[in-house]
């Protein structure tokens, strides 16, 4: 079926408090859906470079710097580091975070009614 579009509950709204995750089975594939406290964010439990858990990484932020001396932590919570070589994906986009062009992991979009978590495949 080309263009069809599947719509899964997958939790309750308060299951999954912010900063909070939870990994779920969707025909086979293991993903990992994040609330970001503003929005829910949904990855493929599958690191692309060597088949890590992902989704079982360390939530963490981003450290920028606009000239020597000077450095800002930003995101907070919207950079996920896989748990076996740290490589780094943004979370709201699975884009690699040195290799943004080049590397990404699978990204799902993610609805909530306010009641339940709801992931479009």
């Amino acid at each position: 079926m080309t263009g069809s579009h599947r719509q899964v509950v997958v939790a309750a709204a308060d299951e999954i408090p912010p900063g909070g995750r939870k990994i779920v089975d969707v025909d086979g594939r293991s993903i990992g859906v994040f609330n970001l406290g503003d929005d829910y964010v949904a990855l493929r439990n599958t690191c692309p470079h060597e088949g890590a858990p992902l989704c079982e990484g360390v939530p963490s932020g981003a450290l920028t710097s606009p000239r020597p001396g000077v450095y800002h932590y930003e995101r907070r919570g919207e950079i996920l580091r896989c748990p076996w070589h740290q490589w780094e994906f943004d979370m709201r986009t699975g884009r690699s975070w040195v290799d943004p062009e080049g590397l990404r992991v699978r990204s799902y979009r993610v609805t909530s009614d306010g009641e339940h978590v709801v992931l479009h495949l």
